[in-house]
């Protein structure tokens, strides 16, 4: 019987998550005049970690993903959206329908999921309302506390697909050092 040899994919194709991370920070940068400029970024990453805990699927953070692109882009061209408002409208029902269909186990689900949500969303709401430098430093932070939620549950398989962890982990580091750079250049 022959054995088929493995053929190695290029890094590239390997390591696409990362690749759309970088690529996803670059365009999030894009313009950028202040760390309030991309706040809805910071509730985003915690939104789609919760709805996939809500529905208890792990390959539901991309879908989730695909909300919380379209609802930050309607914040940013819609005069009077706030998208960290919207995202959070969202995450009450997915909660609620969630705690419906007993996702409130395991405990680093739903539970500890929306915990993280309200923590980041909270700071993405402030930092939309304060001065730059503050702003700056709330959506840093949240953005690198983010990126070591998305390691852990990398490491771990946890609540989201790998390939969600390891995209969110790049685009939150780089966001968050391009936002460091325009903070304080």
């Amino acid at each position: 019987m022959d054995t088929v040899e493995q053929v190695e994919r290029p890094w590239v194709l390997r390591r696409w998550p990362a690749v759309a991370g970088a690529a996803m920070a670059a365009f999030a940068a894009w313009g950028m005049e202040s760390g309030a400029d991309v706040a809805p970024i910071v509730t985003a990453s915690a939104f789609l970690y919760l709805g996939a805990a809500a529905l208890q699927r792990r390959k539901a953070a991309w879908p989730m993903f695909a909300v919380s692109f379209v609802a930050v882009g309607l914040g940013s061209y819609l005069e009077g959206v706030n998208a960290t408002w919207v995202m959070l409208a969202l995450a009450a029902v997915l909660a609620v329908y969630g705690v419906v269909r007993g996702a409130l186990r395991p405990p680093w689900g739903l539970p500890l999921q929306a915990a993280a949500l309200i923590v980041l969303a909270a700071a993405a709401l402030v930092a939309v309302e304060a001065d730059q430098t503050v702003a700056g430093l709330l959506v840093a932070t949240g953005l690198l506390a983010h990126a070591a939620w998305d390691t852990y549950h990398h490491r771990t398989g946890r609540v989201v697909v790998r390939s969600m962890s390891e995209f969110c982990a790049v685009l939150d580091t780089l966001l968050a050092i391009v936002v460091l750079v325009v903070t304080f250049a």
